[in-house]
Parts: structure tokens; C-alpha cells; sequence
């Protein structure tokens, strides 16, 4: 049982007192950006900046000779050029283990092959892993990440499916609300490497693409959600089939290149949702076919316990992720602790705090109270540890 907060490396380079702060929640270890998307982030504690710029996709991480064609160039908005090491070494000083976090894809700003939708609109804040350039890239990742010595774990971002539901800069896409069906169609890719896995999977790639437009032009015609996604059910479970193959080679993939660096007992998770049709960071997954010996971090920013329940039952350890940050809509005063021990009580084996560095101080004494709260919980103390934390 553990809990953990995510970090950014510019929360902590260039702040003396950032790792004891962090150390301060009670966390048993952070997970921190190794390889990252473009953002842009309040830091409000820092000595010397308030908001940092990451402008695309970026390493944080020295990628050495052998990737750097393959995998993102270097940030240059931190100063330093190994400054997850930095991080890694400010935490380790102040006690707290790092975990790496590694965004797969979802990218910004990168010459890959993307998402093409049905309308042969490309996606370029998304990678498509029927292709096999995707492939060298996420097991580039994942090489790089498993030869650090500084980390004791690994967490895997959108390592799947990435699709529509994604944030861009200056988003003009709420006009015409998607109901998750919709989305889901409109995530479906069309590119080459698709239409070779939908055939070989036996999917009629011109049916399926006629089906998926007139679904959607149906949408874009009304005045609001339309139930129901495509109008054939084994077409919809023949095609969730063929996405679950395919993100799965990917993922396993990965866990092989980590596995052949780090021992059997090396914690390698993924961002994951049990509905196999969402495509955003934490992927739709088959928690049944996911790779063995790895777990999940599941999307309970809600504060519903609902993913974790619908994920467990598959010897997998499912991890519930929390939003700590109040500006971002997280619970005040002793709710997030009562999340917390909820999850726990649910059957989470652990909880992730999103997010250490984008935190007041407030919201750091009630993540911290969370943390106390969920410990307590695994000691037996129960609901009873959040009045007590």
C-alpha cells in the first residue's frame, strides 16, 4: 500500500526547499516527469518563477546517441541537462524515492505517425500504435527510463489509445457536445497501419468508415447527444478487439524492454481505464489482457470509487488517482482525506495526488492530511483516521 504525488522537474531545480516540502506529505515516493507534454504551469512557491512554459514535447532525461532520432529533443526551459536526475537526487536527499512518469502518446510538436480520423483529419497531439515507428518509440521510452539507476519505478501515460478528447491551446471544440460514444468515434483511426489491423482483424474498412461518418454527420446535424454509438454491436466489439491488440503490443512492448534492465519486482504501471473505448491519458484498457506483473493507475478525480471497483478482480493492483488541487475542482477540508480512505476501503492499493508542484500551500496541508488519512486507513483505522488526521 502507498501513496504518491506527482512532480514536475521545474517544481524542484532551482528550489532549495522544494524535496523537503514534498517529503513534508507523507508520500512514499513521487512520480516524476521524465518525458512530458507541451503545458503550461502555475509554480506558486518558487523562488525564482511563477509560470513555466514547456513548449512541445520534450526529454527531461539525457536520451544518448542510440535515441536521439527516435525520441523527444531536450527541455530547454530548465536549467540543466539531466534535471530529472536533479529532481530525483534533491527527493532521494529528503527520503522520498522516485518513480518516473513517462508520457507515451500524447505529443506535441513531434514528426511521427499520428491519429487520422474518419474524416482524414490528422491528430498531431496523437500517436497512432499501429504503426511500427510508434512501436520503436514507446520501447525507446522505455530503454531509456529502465537503464536510470535513480528510479525505483516507472508510471506509463497514455501508453494506447490517445484520441479527441484532448485539451489544445485556445480549444474551440465545445460548440457541439460529444456524448462518450461520439468521442469514441470520433478517436477511431483511419490511417494505413490501421486499416491493415482493421482488415486483418475482419472488419470491413469502408463499411466501418461510412458507419462512423454518418453516426457522426447524424450528431453534427442535431441539436444535442444522439444515444448510442455504431448501430452494428459486433462491428463496435470486433473493432474495441482490434484497438485492444493493438495497444497491447505496444504496452507489452515496453514491459519486456524494462523487464530485460530491472528486476522481475519493478514497479511498472499504466494510466488506465477500465472502458476499453476511452481514449484520452488514462487509455481505455481490457484490464484482463494487460501485460503481466504490472498494475494501473485509474482516473478518480471525482472522487468515485467506481474505476477502482470495475478494474479489480484481474490480479492486477489498481491505484486511484486523486485531484489535490482545488483550482482544478478538488474536494476541500477533509474531503479529499475521505476520498482517500474510500479508496483504500474499495480495494485500491494505492492513491496518486495530482499534483504536488501545481499545489497552494493549503492544498498541500490537505493533500498531506489525505495521505495521513489513507495510511491510517491500512493500519485499520478506517473512516475514523480522517477525523483524526
Amino acid at each position: 500500500m502507498n501513496a504518491a504525488t506527482y512532480v514536475y522537474p521545474w517544481d524542484v531545480v532551482g528550489d532549495d526547499s522544494a524535496a523537503e516540502s514534498i517529503a513534508g506529505l507523507g508520500v512514499d515516493h513521487a512520480v516524476v516527469a521524465a518525458f512530458y507534454h507541451a503545458t503550461r504551469a502555475i509554480t506558486p512557491r518558487h523562488p525564482v518563477h511563477r509560470v513555466v512554459v514547456a513548449e512541445h514535447s520534450a526529454s527531461y532525461v539525457p536520451v544518448g546517441a542510440a535515441w536521439e532520432q527516435v525520441l523527444p529533443p531536450a527541455q530547454t526551459w530548465v536549467d540543466g541537462e539531466d534535471v530529472f536526475g536533479a529532481t530525483a537526487a534533491a527527493l532521494a536527499a529528503a527520503g522520498v524515492p522516485t518513480h518516473a512518469w513517462v508520457v507515451v502518446d500524447h505529443v506535441d510538436g513531434f514528426d511521427a505517425p499520428h491519429v487520422v480520423n474518419a474524416y482524414d483529419d490528422v491528430y498531431p497531439w496523437a500517436l497512432c500504435p499501429s504503426h511500427e515507428a510508434a512501436l520503436e518509440y514507446a520501447v525507446g521510452l522505455a530503454a531509456v527510463i529502465a537503464a536510470r539507476s535513480d528510479i525505483s519505478g516507472v508510471e506509463f501515460e497514455a501508453a494506447g489509445w490517445y484520441g479527441f478528447d484532448h485539451l489544445h491551446e485556445h480549444d474551440k471544440v465545445a460548440g457541439i457536445p460529444l456524448s462518450e460514444d461520439e468521442l469514441f468515434l470520433m478517436s477511431l483511426c483511419f490511417c494505413e497501419a490501421c486499416r491493415e489491423e482493421y482488415q486483418a482483424s475482419g472488419i470491413h474498412v469502408g463499411q466501418l468508415r461510412e458507419a462512423v461518418c454518418t453516426r457522426l454527420d447524424t450528431r453534427f446535424a442535431a441539436s444535442a447527444p444522439i444515444p448510442g454509438g455504431l448501430p452494428d454491436a459486433d462491428l463496435t466489439t470486433a473493432v474495441l478487439g482490434m484497438r485492444t491488440r493493438v495497444a497491447n503490443r505496444l504496452r507489452g512492448a515496453m514491459v519486456r524492454e524494462v523487464r530485460t534492465q530491472r528486476d522481475p519486482d519493478f514497479p511498472i504501471l499504466f494510466h488506465a481505464n477500465p472502458d476499453p473505448s476511452r481514449s484520452t491519458a488514462f487509455t481505455g484498457v481490457d484490464v484482463a489482457t494487460l501485460p503481466k506483473d504490472t498494475g494501473i493507475v485509474v482516473n478518480c478525480w471525482n472522487g468515485s470509487t467506481d474505476n477502482v471497483t470495475r478494474a479489480l478482480g484481474h490480479d492486477t493492483p489498481v491505484n486511484a488517482g486523486l485531484l489535490g488541487v482545488r483550482g482544478m475542482g478538488a474536494a476541500d477540508g477533509d474531503g479529499l482525506a475521505a476520498q482517500a480512505v474510500a479508496m483504500r476501503e474499495a480495494g485500491a492499493s494505492g492513491i496518486r495526488l495530482y499534483h504536488a508542484g501545481l499545489a497552494s500551500n493549503a492544498d498541500a496541508e490537505v493533500m498531506r492530511r489525505a495521505v495521513s488519512a489513507f495510511h491510517g486507513a491500512g493500519a485499520g483505522a478506517g473512516a475514523g483516521a480522517v477525523a483524526a488526521s
